[in-house]
């Protein structure tokens, strides 16, 4: 089934890969093949990722979008896991659920959940700045 997206005027996405970005007026694009596609909010940017969780999320989306370098990818990813778990055991749950997805090559759903993980891991260090008495 055709996918069908609605590009804003001069909206970005990536599509398999490659840079696309629409004109000067909002238009209609339809994907007729199963490709790895990113909307431009939904991409990090290398040097936006600054957290453990978020060079995670990058790492998986380079898995998306980037599959000649997939090797590559696998190790940074479970690298940084290692570090993750290490340092928030808590986490372990969501990285589990993101490696079967990655281990089935289901990187979107993946990226997806990494998502989730950036949001538990603003969620852990907020709880941790708090001050002693008003936990």
């Amino acid at each position: 089934m055709p996918l069908k997206l609605t590009l804003k005027p001069h909206e970005k996405l990536i599509i398999a890969g490659a840079v696309v970005t629409n004109g000067d007026v909002k238009c209609d694009l339809i994907i007729e093949n199963k490709v790895p596609i990113l909307r431009e909010k939904d991409v990090m940017r290398e040097e936006d990722a600054i957290s453990p969780c978020s060079k995670i999320f990058f790492v998986v989306q380079l898995m998306y979008v980037d599959p000649d370098n997939i090797v590559d990818h696998h190790n940074a990813y479970w690298n940084l896991v290692r570090e993750v778990i290490k340092a928030a055991p808590s986490m372990i749950n969501l990285i589990s659920r993101i490696s079967e997805e990655i281990l089935s090559s289901n990187y979107y759903k993946a990226l997806k959940l990494s998502k989730q993980l950036i949001d538990y891991e603003k969620e852990v260090v907020s709880y941790v700045r708090k001050p002693i008495g008003s936990v």
